[in-house]
C-alpha cells in the first residue's frame, strides 16, 4: 500500500513540474483572439445548422402537403 501512495505522490509531482515548467502558457492576447475566433466559428455554424434545418423543414412541410 505504501508503494501505490508513493506512485500518487510521483504522479502529482511530476504533473506539477511539467504544468509549470514545461508548458507554454498563451498571452491574454492570444488568449482573447483565440476566443473570439472560436465564438466567431461557432456563431457561424449555428446560423449554418438553422438555416440547413429550416429548408429540411420546409421540405417535409411541402412534401406532407402534397400526399
Amino acid at each position: 500500500m505504501k508503494k501505490f501512495f508513493e506512485k500518487v505522490k510521483n504522479y502529482i509531482k511530476d504533473a506539477y513540474n511539467e504544468l509549470v515548467y514545461k508548458v507554454s502558457w498563451p498571452s491574454r492576447s492570444e488568449l482573447t483572439s483565440s476566443a473570439v475566433i472560436v465564438m466567431s466559428a461557432s456563431l457561424i455554424m449555428a446560423m449554418v445548422i438553422f438555416l440547413v434545418d429550416s429548408a429540411f423543414e420546409s421540405i417535409v412541410k411541402f412534401l406532407y402537403g402534397i400526399l
